[in-house]
């Protein structure tokens, strides 16, 4: 019988290629985001829904707990992936509160309460949760005060699920830098050189692709990590080990 991966956030581009890379290695993959996938055959079932609503309405998550375990029809929910994330920018000074709550509604704490949800199925399946997290919980950038600060808060999830979930369900944390999905080169478009010294300062000399992250996702959800948790592992083309100096 297959074994079941919940893939958050599955009509981006991350998103998308987790789906598609997951199936095609024999995965069952339900995905769930607000859009529907352009890709319908990325899942092999999908129900849209907004994190937002998830995070705060406990009737709503309970109907979503519901629609899965009927939509699996009894195949073993192996693996959560949380990579469903919503990026608000703006400098501290024009920062709302109410841009902070839904930073951390959707980023934080709609993957603490889908793993609570998918807890007792994760325990009888030896099963992980991955949390896409980001290299912006290490080093930032200006703007992104409310989007960091949550990445941070997930990172720190990761740890503490791991710990407190000790030998029956492994947490860690994937954390792409710079990735080329359609949102990034859409904020590029016209500006080639741009997107050019992007990849630049990475000693990589690139920016990942999303089959990069979608492969080690693979990974860490797999038995070949069975010894791993609580860990961060960045995909960042060695950005945070470089001291950027223009001069």
């Amino acid at each position: 019988m297959q074994n079941v991966v919940i893939i958050t956030g599955a009509s981006g581009g991350i998103g998308l290629s987790l789906c598609k890379n997951f199936r095609q290695s024999g995965w069952f993959v339900l995905g769930t985001s607000r859009e529907a996938p352009k890709d319908p055959e990325a899942c092999n079932a999908f129900i849209q829904r907004d994190l937002n609503v998830l995070a705060t309405d406990p009737d709503a998550l309970q109907a979503f707990t519901k629609d899965v375990h009927k939509i699996i029809d009894g195949r073993p929910i192996k693996s959560l992936i949380n990579n469903a994330a919503t990026q608000i920018l703006g400098k501290t000074a024009d920062l709302k509160a109410e841009d902070f709550i839904l930073s951390f509604s959707v980023n934080v704490i709609a993957p603490f309460l889908l793993t609570q949800a998918f807890l007792k199925d994760l325990i009888k399946n030896k099963g992980n949760v991955l949390n896409i997290g980001s290299v912006h919980a290490q080093a930032t950038k200006p703007e992104f005060v409310a989007y960091a600060t949550t990445k941070t808060a997930i990172h720190g999830l990761t740890r503490s699920l791991a710990v407190d979930l000790g030998p029956d369900v492994r947490v860690n944390t994937l954390a792409p830098a710079a990735t080329a999905t359609p949102m990034l080169k859409a904020g590029f478009k016209g500006n080639e050189a741009g997107l050019a010294a992007l990849a630049s300062i990475h000693p990589l000399q690139r920016i990942s692709d999303v089959s990069e992250v979608a492969k080690a996702a693979l990974f860490l959800c797999s038995d070949n990590a069975s010894f791993m948790t609580g860990a961060t592992i960045f995909t960042d083309g060695g950005i945070l080990s470089r001291l950027h100096d223009p001069a």
